[in-house]
């Protein structure tokens, strides 16, 4: 049998770390490939390899059956190999046409045009159904609308093989639909998908057969329709892993977080119109909406990453709404953010650093201004302990280099061992596997247990169902909806999401 493309005896070593173990793949033109695995077992890395951002210490790539050299990304885009990263290689400053066409410009006279490329970009969007604004700047749109420009900049070299790394993680349900819907009609095309997923659900929905990694090894290929979803996350995990979320009756406490006619404005309009509501001790607050509906507005207004325009915010009854974000830790407050890499690390520190970079000034990390190095490390080792942290060098390694998945429970370790009685988290299980999910999961519910009081802000439907007691609906910057989280069920959520009141039909 001929194949598209074959990866033989890959093996990628970092320090001592050995993150692809002589892995060999073969994927079939036209088809949907998944690759499944743990946060760190390598998944990232071989693809990384095939779109030439790595080289393997040893093994081969071979393309249509030929042996390629693939050296760089550029290589790779000549081959017709396209990729759309899970942390987006976009330039923050540059506008959305900028970034797609970046590196395939059309100058003429040393001039840039941009007639050609707005046009095939427009036809692409409509193709595709993948809306944006061309001339936005990429730092001024959401997480979601960044992702749709990574797609087209994908769609936009023409690429035949394309690798798709988590690329639901920051989309709605009505967008993830489109999405599966979108790879599908690629490989009716003839196109060969590559998806990078921990969503087993919607790996089981579009892909034809699926890769198994763990722990840089190689587990199994297996016809996506010939086994279960139990049995994918057990290949995955090693181990039985459960899917429901087991919790008993929230017991309701004092007031934490009171929020009263919030206003956030926008450009043209207001972000957040007048929002109140209260969390309480003893329960899980779960906000529900589609993407670009104020919900990182809000909590970037609660957390103090953006000033507020009206109204007030009180933690445990003091008022907060003026305070600095340092001021707003000490009083209690806990922060999971939406977009980990620029508000929840810093990419170039190590592993130990991040992990006290709320508090490296208490007594306990430091004495005199001096450092205590020996308690940082003791510190960091116990929340890699307990969180399962993966990484080339332990509390050294530098964030940079730990995948996607690492970096996000460094943050939710962090923030969940600080003293605090209110957290906030937002996207908390984002690109973590299922048993991660499974941990954290229970981790939220404990601290709902434990009397804290938890804001849950998350873009999957079934995270918000799951876990929460409450759920507050956002649309165009309102809150449109309360319920109890036993009286709501996915189509009424959906309904309340797209804007229908009082869940009328439309």
């Amino acid at each position: 049998m001929s194949y598209r493309i074959e990866m033989k005896h890959i093996t990628k070593i970092f320090g001592s770390l050995i993150a692809n173990d002589d892995i060999s793949i073969a994927i079939k033109k036209g088809e949907i490939h998944a690759i499944l695995g743990e946060n760190g077992a390598g998944k990232s890395t071989l693809m990384s390899i095939l779109f030439g951002l790595y080289r393997p210490e040893k093994g081969d790539i071979y393309y249509d059956g030929k042996k390629v050299e693939i050296n760089n990304p550029n290589d790779a885009n000549r081959i017709g190999i396209g990729m759309v990263h899970q942390h987006f290689k976009l330039v923050e400053a540059f506008s959305v046409i900028d970034n797609i066409i970046l590196g395939k410009e059309d100058a003429r006279f040393g001039i840039l045009s941009y007639i050609e490329a707005r046009k095939k970009i427009n036809q692409l969007i409509e193709k595709y159904n993948l809306r944006v604004d061309l001339d936005a700047i990429i730092k001024d749109i959401s997480v979601g609308m960044q992702q749709r420009v990574e797609i087209l900049k994908m769609l936009y070299r023409d690429s035949d093989v394309l690798i798709f790394d988590e690329p639901t993680a920051v989309l709605t349900p009505q967008e993830i639909t489109e999405l599966i819907q979108i790879m599908k009609n690629f490989s009716k095309e003839g196109k060969t998908i590559i998806l990078i997923s921990h969503k087993l659900n919607e790996i089981k929905q579009v892909a034809d057969r699926c890769t198994v990694l763990r722990r840089g090894k190689l587990i199994q290929t297996v016809n996506v329709s010939d086994v279960s979803i139990k049995q994918m996350a057990e290949m995955m995990v090693g181990r039985s892993v459960s899917f429901e979320v087991h919790k008993q009756d929230a017991v309701l406490g004092d007031i934490i977080l009171e929020v009263n006619q919030l206003h956030v404005d926008g450009e043209s309009k207001p972000k957040v119109k007048d929002v109140s509501f209260q969390v309480r001790s003893g329960e899980i607050v779960g906000i529900a909406g589609i993407d670009g509906n104020g919900q990182t507005e809000l909590i970037h207004a609660l957390t103090g990453l953006r000033p507020i325009d009206g109204g007030s915010v009180r933690l445990k009854g003091i008022d907060i709404t003026s305070l600095s974000i340092r001021q707003k830790y000490e009083l209690g407050l806990a922060h999971i953010p939406e977009d980990r890499q620029k508000h929840g690390v810093i990419l170039d520190f190590d592993l130990q650093s991040n992990l006290i970079l709320q508090n490296f000034y208490q007594k306990q990390f430091q004495n005199h201004t001096f450092l205590r190095f020996d308690e940082i490390l003791n510190h960091a080792n116990e929340l890699i302990e307990q969180f399962d942290i993966r990484s080339e060098g332990g509390a050294e390694t530098i964030l940079r280099s730990m995948s996607g998945g690492n970096q996000q429970k460094a943050i939710v370790s962090r923030e969940l061992s600080k003293a605090h009685d209110l957290l906030i988290a937002v996207q908390p299980t984002r690109g973590l596997d299922v048993g991660a999910i499974e941990y954290i999961h229970s981790q939220l519910i404990k601290e709902r247990d434990d009397h804290k009081a938890v804001l849950l802000v998350s873009l999957e439907i079934d995270e918000i169902l799951d876990i929460s007691d409450r759920i507050l609906v956002m649309f165009e910057g309102e809150i449109i909806a309360e319920m109890n989280a036993k009286d709501a069920d996915v189509n009424t959520l959906g309904r309340y999401m797209l804007g229908h009141r009082g869940g009328e039909s439309s």
